[in-house]
């Protein structure tokens, strides 16, 4: 066969097999048997191992799995991947309608996509042109991590997407790579009969086989996917969230054919308590309901919070429950010096993991609860995640329980505990708690923080141990002469170390703040931060009003951020890590990419929008919203019986607009004349 016969027969080839994995993995509907497609699978295999040069990405080979990966690179999305919040009851279902219509200042009822909540892991599929270009995984919402090679394995997965007329150059797909039940069942008996650890849920199976290094193990492995989102409607004729999926379906993507469109919050819980019913025939396991608001508009319209949009909501199962033995109790010392009381149980299997340990939270809930040494106790993981105890049972009590009481000096330090007035939790106060110094190196290095490859919980122990390591600026100073040596280390593995050092000294802004552990600033809040302040010198002089003025910075965290950047030994710190070599990224509102990047808005007199709607967006925009009228104001929006405002700012010389000015400003995303 020459190489244009070749060339032509491999393009029938693959449009064939596209079309026969797609009635099978997709459609579940096949035209022929196993062995007809097994065999026009192998004249591909054969004809591509003739004419290499011919092998093209989109080519079902690729399925098979490639060479092994040095490691993954980290991917930034395009948009953000964010969180959901959790629901757990209908009350709480109400309550996010109300809270909807609260903010959009509207009485209508809403229609809703209610979708199966898959147990897997979120991924993203970006297509140019129609062929899959690259597979990421969810990661912090922000960055991810490449996983193309694995991702083409995964026969659910279109390598390559039909023409259509409504299709984008660009097109992002999102959804949830699973592990069957009977998938992981087989993949565990190969384990077990290996002499291999077996994988306790299918969510740790999926997970684990995405991150294998070598494409050829996950090739191996028996994963499936799901889509259930666009990570860029806005590029589509879609204006739904159902017409998303419709799109996504005609595009061949495997769609959960139990996803229902409901009109009202009674709907809704009537198709939880059928997905509930429905559970355990499933051949995959799901952890609850995710519910959207199902139209576009009004889904851009309600925005984001710092880690979920205000529009969607996973209404969550029940925890999966047992009951075992309270062994003994063990007070942890965290990074803010909080004490967190942990029960050791007799280990029980709940819910597909083996549970050894469970948190009791703080004093009040031990009271509360009255949880005792030696207590038969029922155990749930909440959010079938965290282990948690939820009561003892009394009624098996022999006498012989013992009751918990808090230690009254530090485990780790030994100085005096205290409980802080309208405080839960007792804390160690004295700054250099040697396990408080230990828990922020780890959180630093840990992938909450910076995620610096080789640092983990054991390094960073044995470090501090041996007195190489004190403080987060002592990172920067380790060398391979240091760490070489140590047990369990040598050279390659302190090369490895100093270079992942090194390279985290260039990292986001958002990041780092997170890595920092400052209390109640997290991940989501670091992010609105990024979003607001072009850098660290940005943060230092801003004041708490700026702090508050940022949608989802409330008086705990702005307050914590304005003793942060006051305090002498912060600010030493970071003076440290700037000779050190850091380096942060500037975002793109900081820096005036967005285009109310510079503008400080006032609201004064009744909108016929709600006042939340008009702040989201706004700020959504990259302005900020203030209360009061002063200079630094560039807009004031008047409504009706806008009042004193109206007058101060005429009297200033500050442009006053109405709310239709409005609407066509945000809608032009341009701030105009700053004043009149």
């Amino acid at each position: 066969m020459d190489r244009i016969e070749a060339e032509r027969r491999l393009g029938f080839l693959r449009t064939e097999i596209d079309l026969h994995a797609r009635r099978y993995y997709v459609l579940d509907d096949p035209l022929i048997s196993d062995g007809e497609y097994d065999a026009l699978f192998q004249e591909l295999l054969t004809l591509e191992r003739q004419f290499p040069d011919l092998v093209s990405d989109d080519s079902p080979s690729q399925r098979v799995g490639g060479a092994p990966l040095p490691e993954f690179v980290r991917i930034e999305h395009r948009s953000l991947m964010l969180s959901l919040e959790n629901a757990f009851q209908q009350a709480d279902m109400l309550d996010f309608e109300v809270r909807l219509r609260h903010f959009l200042h509207s009485e209508e009822s809403f229609v809703y996509v209610a979708e199966p909540k898959m147990d897997g892991l979120a991924v993203e599929l970006i297509y140019e042109d129609g062929i899959l270009v690259t597979g990421a995984t969810r990661g912090d919402g922000r960055i991810g991590e490449d996983i193309t090679a694995n991702i083409k394995t995964i026969p659910a997965i279109p390598l390559k997407l039909p023409a259509l007329t409504v299709m984008p150059p660009i097109l992002e797909i999102r959804g949830e790579v699973y592990m069957p039940i009977h998938g992981l069942r087989d993949l565990n008996a190969q384990r077990r009969e290996a002499g291999e650890t077996i994988f306790a849920n299918p969510r740790n199976a999926a997970a684990g086989s995405l991150r294998q290094l070598d494409p050829k193990i996950c090739a191996s492995r028996p994963l499936d996917f799901f889509c259930y989102a666009l990570g860029n409607p806005e590029q589509t004729n879609c204006r739904s969230q159902h017409e998303a999926l419709d799109l996504m379906r005609q595009l061949g993507f495997k769609v959960n054919p139990y996803i229902k469109l409901c009109r009202g919050i009674k709907e809704v819980a009537d198709n939880f308590a059928y997905l509930l019913e429905l559970r355990p025939r499933l051949p995959y396991d799901i952890d609850g309901m995710v519910v959207k608001v199902d139209s576009f508009d009004l889904q851009r319209r309600l925005g984001n919070k710092a880690r979920s949009p205000r529009w969607a909501i996973a209404w969550k199962f029940k925890a999966a429950q047992a009951t075992t033995r309270l062994l003994a109790i063990e007070f942890g010392v965290g990074r803010t010096g909080a004490i967190t009381p942990v029960a050791v149980l007799e280990p029980i299997n709940i819910g597909g993991a083996v549970v050894r340990r469970a948190t009791l939270h703080n004093e009040d809930e031990i009271r509360r609860k009255d949880v005792r040494i030696g207590d038969l106790v029922l155990v749930q993981r909440a959010g079938d995640v965290i282990p948690e105890i939820v009561k003892p049972i009394v009624d098996s009590r022999t006498g012989a329980e013992q009751i918990i009481r808090l230690p009254a000096v530090c485990p780790a330090c030994e100085e005096p505990l205290t409980r802080p007035v309208n405080e839960a939790v007792t804390r160690c106060l004295n700054p250099a708690c040697r396990a408080q110094r230990v828990r922020a190196l780890i959180h630093y290095t840990g992938k909450a923080g910076l995620d610096i490859d080789g640092l983990g919980k054991r390094a960073v122990q044995q470090l501090y141990d041996q007195g190489l390591l004190e403080d987060i600026p002592g990172i920067y100073a380790l060398t391979i002469a240091d760490l070489a040596p140590l047990d369990g280390w040598g050279q390659k593995s302190a090369e490895n170390v100093v270079r992942a050092i090194a390279a985290s000294l260039q990292t986001s802004l958002a990041k780092f703040l997170a890595a920092l552990g400052i209390r109640y600033i997290g991940e989501g809040i670091s992010q609105l931060l990024e979003r607001h302040f072009a850098d660290i010198e940005a943060l230092q002089a801003a004041s708490r009003d700026d702090f508050l003025a940022i949608d989802g910075i409330g008086e705990q965290a702005a307050g914590s951020l304005v003793r942060y950047f006051a305090s002498p030994t912060a600010l030493k710190m970071l003076a440290q890590l700037r000779e050190a070599g850091l380096q942060l990224t500037a975002p793109l509102a900081a820096a005036g990419g967005l285009p109310l990047a510079n503008a400080v808005f006032v609201f004064t007199g009744t909108l016929s929008i709600s006042r939340n709607e008009a702040k989201a967006r706004v700020k959504e925009l990259g302005g900020r919203v203030s209360s009061a009228i002063s200079k630094k104001v560039t807009h004031v929006l008047c409504g009706i019986k806008a009042g004193s405002k109206e007058k101060k700012a005429r009297e200033l010389g500050l442009k006053i607009i109405n709310e239709e000015e409005f609407m066509r400003l945000i809608a032009a995303g341009g701030p105009g004349s700053s004043k009149g």
